[in-house]
């Protein structure tokens, strides 16, 4: 891959795991080693990472391996002892980009400091375009920006940990073309199985690179196990990956593409997860002895996709027809 990579472990657990998945991530080709230190958590009792303790590990990884080393700051104390341990690339996690005070905290530290070379902008958990960029506007010159997609939290009906919502991401490259975006894959997923395919979903949108979380051995780790990629899934997913590149058409017209793709993908999780209800709505027919079709409730299903239709600019006959098919599926589901 061309674009900028960069793989590590969600957390740094001790000295041996952080070197020896330095080495492995040098092995497969990529530059630049992540390895959390201070892990937030919802509620106290998890491991909350090492901290300050760590950082003597990131540094001898940086000077057994060559490679550049990045961990996540969430506040100006984190950004702190980074920089005078001469850890130059930090990200904010997306609990932090949801919190400007926090951001601005992290931005006047950069500042005093003379600012890093490189930071990374996760976007905030909600899908809010403005905050992602309300934090990317406050560190504007800290260091070179670069922005990651790691998805929404959303309502869980997805096969994803994290909503990827690609065209939100394909909105704010749109808006924002000067800034790479990069995609974390692993949060969007969940589960390593499926980080590939959206590994490759990223790079076919035009993604600059790939944030991907691996682990000498992913069963044992201290946190986000099920996410992380062993080295060889790691070597073996940078095997498959395909860089589409550009095929010289108008690139006005490769954005909209890139938007209907994203909205299209969106479409189908939203159909899946309107399916998913219909089966259980048809178990609780069937438990409770109610038929399948109930013609009143269609009608005023109807009534409201044609009211809805109407406000939307769209042709009541043309949303009636998709609702008709959506609605034969639901009854074949239901049976």
């Amino acid at each position: 891959m061309k674009g900028l990579l960069i793989a590590g472990p969600c957390s740094a657990e001790s000295e041996e795991q952080v070197l020896q998945s330095a080495i492995q991530v040098r092995d497969a080709g990529i530059g630049l080693f992540r390895a959390g230190l201070w892990k937030p958590r919802t509620r106290p009792g998890g491991f909350e990472g090492v901290g300050e303790a760590g950082i003597g590990w990131l540094v001898a990884a940086r000077e057994r391996t060559g490679l550049d080393v990045c961990t996540e700051a969430a506040c100006a104390g984190h950004v702190r002892i980074c920089l005078d341990n001469g850890i130059t690339t930090i990200w904010l996690g997306a609990r932090t980009v949801a919190n400007p005070f926090a951001v601005q905290d992290i931005a006047d530290a950069l500042r005093a400091a003379g600012g890093c070379r490189r930071i990374l902008v996760k976007n905030p958990p909600s899908p809010d375009l403005e905050l992602w960029l309300g934090a990317i506007e406050r560190l504007q010159g800290c260091g070179e920006i670069v922005a990651v997609h790691r998805g929404f939290k959303g309502g869980g009906s997805g096969p994803y940990r994290n909503d990827p919502l690609w065209e939100l991401a394909v909105e704010f490259r749109a808006g924002h073309p000067s800034i790479p975006l990069l995609c974390d894959p692993s949060h969007i997923a969940g589960t390593r199985e499926l980080v590939p395919e959206i590994a490759q979903r990223a790079l076919d949108l035009g993604f600059d690179g790939l944030m991907i979380e691996t682990h000498p051995n992913p069963s044992e780790a201290l946190s986000d196990s099920a996410q992380q990629l062993s080295p060889k899934e790691l070597e073996a997913l940078l095997a498959l990956l395909v860089e589409r590149g550009n095929s010289g058409s108008d690139p006005v017209l490769e954005e909209l593409r890139a938007r209907l793709d994203a909205i299209d993908e969106q479409l189908l999780s939203v159909i899946a997860g309107r399916m998913e209800v219909c089966r259980n709505i048809g178990e609780v027919k069937k438990r409770g002895g109610l038929p399948i079709i109930q013609p009143g409730r269609w009608e005023e299903v109807m009534r409201k996709v044609e009211s809805r239709a109407s406000e939307l600019g769209l042709d009541k006959g043309f949303a009636r027809r998709i609702f008709e098919i959506l609605h034969a599926e639901s009854v074949s589901n239901q049976e």
